[in-house]
């Protein structure tokens, strides 16, 4: 189905893993094909309720772009790229399910700019996050400008993207940048774990607060249409009650019993 990753399906959790691992999963144009429709697929197909993007091997998440790609290109190819990482990272972002990245090894430039358009991110004990983009002569073109301000506050944003310095896993945990550190062997069973702790709650719902907590923290005109966070959750909350699962989960917690969330 897909050339440059692994896709396995299991108890409604969707494990898409970059396997590139001579090459530390770097992210070339196919590698942005098969997410793509790696994402469609989370999205179309009802049998799968979360995902997992993880890398294969033990040394990186994703260690960067493919830099043998950056030859030759004039601005506008360059922008081209850019734009093109930048919309299918929009789709990992703006997903309705639930997408978690479960980070072993280097996720560096690009791989750091993937793990934080998921919706949030476990690593490892030998996990090491940077945009070390100024090395080359760049800045970063996947979001990571943006997204890593979001996370981490401007001032260190700029302290980290500026010196290209590394942050290893207990920085990250520290600075908000991942949600837990657990050994490489317990990493993806952790986030399983959690995955299906969220898989237990409404769909709609979850759906509904990844819209809403990402308007908190997009400042993008086209994707809020104008609105405010607080419009755009006033909207939502009023879009739940018209759910059967919002039916079920009242009738549920009345009653004293665990409720059965459809999904409609």
């Amino acid at each position: 189905m897909y050339q440059t990753l692994l896709a396995t399906l299991e108890d409604g959790i969707y494990t898409v893993t970059i396997n590139r691992p001579d090459k530390l999963n770097a992210l070339n144009k196919q590698v942005f094909t098969d997410l793509d429709a790696a994402i469609d697929e989370i999205g179309s197909n009802n049998a799968i309720k979360a995902a997992i993007i993880t890398g294969s091997g033990a040394k990186a998440f994703v260690a960067g772009a493919d830099i043998t790609e950056f030859g030759g290109l004039n601005k506008e190819e360059a922008m081209a790229l850019a734009k093109r990482g930048q919309d299918v990272f929009f789709k990992i972002e703006n997903s309705k399910k639930p997408v978690i990245a479960a980070v072993n090894g280097f996720a560096l430039g690009g791989g750091c700019e993937l793990a934080m358009a998921c919706h949030f991110r476990l690593c490892s004990e030998n996990a090491k996050f940077g945009q070390p983009e100024v090395n080359l002569g760049l800045i970063p073109g996947y979001g990571g400008t943006q997204r890593l301000t979001q996370l981490v506050g401007k001032g260190k944003s700029m302290e980290l993207q500026m010196t290209a310095q590394l942050v290893d896993a207990n920085e990250a945990l520290q600075l908000g940048l991942v949600n837990h550190v657990t050994t490489a062997e317990t990493l993806l069973e952790r986030t399983r774990d959690i995955l299906k702790v969220i898989m237990t709650k409404a769909p709609v719902a979850i759906g509904k607060l990844i819209e809403c907590i990402n308007v908190a923290v997009i400042n993008d005109s086209s994707f809020t249409n104008g609105k405010t966070g607080y419009d755009k959750e006033v909207e939502a909350f009023g879009d739940c009650f018209a759910t059967e699962d919002m039916k079920e989960g009242t009738a549920a917690f009345l009653e004293k019993r665990k409720a059965n969330f459809t999904g409609k």
